[in-house]
């Protein structure tokens, strides 16, 4: 996801891609760990998303606490 995809969500999107990406990177890691992933980069790259939605997010002045408990 580029940065400008990021800034274009709602704010609900965004929420919702920010959940789908910390799980995606869970399962990353924890396929890494068991010996399952291929491709080692994705890790990084989910990484990365994470970190882009939860910028945008703080940006906004989104509660993510409340948000993800949801």
């Amino acid at each position: 996801m580029k940065g400008s995809e990021a800034h274009n969500l709602k704010d609900d999107e965004l929420v919702a891609k920010l959940r789908e990406a910390k799980e995606e990177a869970f399962n990353l890691r924890f396929r890494h760990s068991t010996g399952e992933l291929e491709n080692t980069a994705r890790i990084g790259t989910a990484r990365r998303d994470v970190a882009r939605l939860l910028t945008v997010a703080r940006k906004r002045g989104i509660d993510l606490e409340s948000e993800l408990k949801r």
